[in-house]
C-alpha cells in the first residue's frame, strides 16, 4: 500500500502558511523583546527551528521581515492620513499615527537598529519620507506652510524631531505623556511662515 505524498500545490500552501506564521511571530515577539531569538519565535509559530531556518536564513532576515510586515500594516492608515483635505490637518493626523505606531513598535525598531544595515534601514525611511514629502509640498503650494526652505529639508527636520524625541523618552528624558504633543508642536512651528511664527511670539 503506498501513502499518498502531498502534491507541489499542497506543499506550497503549507510553506506559506508557515512563512506567515514565522513572521507573525516574530512580529510578536520582537515587539516585546529586541533581542527575541529564532528558538522564541519558533516556539510562539508552533514550528521547529529547522523549518524557520528552511523559510529564512538568519535571524536579520526574520527581523527583516517582520519590519517590512509592521509598514506595510501602518501604510494604508498613513496614506488615509496624508490625504485629510486640509494639510495641516493632515500633518496633525500623520504625526499622531506615525507617533503610535512607531511606539507599538520600539522594540522592534531597536531590533532593526541592531540586525539590519545602514543602507536598508535607510530604504526602509523612503516611502515614508515621500509621503510627509508629498504632504508639505502640497501644504506649501496651498500657501499653508512656509516656502523659503525647501521641503527635503523640513522632512529631515521633522524625522530629527520624532526621533529625538524617541530617543529622549527612552532615555527618561521625556515623559509619555506630553510626547505627542511636543512633537506636533515643534514641527507645525517647523512648517509656519517665517513672519507667522513672529507675530505669533510676540502676541
Amino acid at each position: 500500500m503506498h501513502l499518498a505524498t502531498p502534491g507541489p500545490a499542497r506543499r506550497r500552501s503549507d510553506a506559506m502558511r508557515n512563512a506567515e506564521r514565522i513572521i507573525e511571530a516574530a512580529v510578536s515577539q520582537l515587539r516585546h523583546r529586541p533581542d527575541a531569538t529564532i528558538t522564541s519565535i519558533a516556539r510562539e509559530a508552533g514550528l521547529s527551528r529547522v523549518t524557520v531556518y528552511g523559510h529564512f536564513e538568519s535571524r536579520r532576515a526574520i527581523v527583516e521581515a517582520a519590519v517590512d510586515r509592521v509598514i506595510a500594516e501602518g501604510d494604508d492608515a498613513l496614506d488615509a492620513a496624508a490625504n485629510e483635505k486640509d494639510p495641516v490637518r493632515a500633518v496633525e493626523c500623520v504625526l499622531e499615527l506615525s507617533w503610535h505606531l512607531m511606539d507599538q513598535a520600539r522594540s522592534l525598531i531597536l531590533a532593526a537598529s541592531d540586525e539590519l544595515t545602514p543602507e536598508r534601514l535607510r530604504e526602509l525611511h523612503e516611502a515614508p519620507a515621500a509621503r510627509v514629502t508629498a504632504l508639505i509640498e502640497r501644504g506649501q503650494a496651498a500657501d499653508a506652510f512656509r516656502t523659503d526652505v525647501p521641503a527635503w529639508w523640513l522632512v529631515t527636520a521633522i524625522h530629527s524631531v520624532i526621533h529625538g524625541a524617541a530617543s529622549d523618552l527612552i532615555n527618561n528624558r521625556l515623559h509619555h505623556g506630553p510626547v505627542l504633543t511636543l512633537i506636533t508642536g515643534t514641527v507645525l512651528a517647523l512648517l509656519r511662515h517665517p513672519q507667522t511664527s513672529t507675530q505669533e511670539s510676540v502676541q
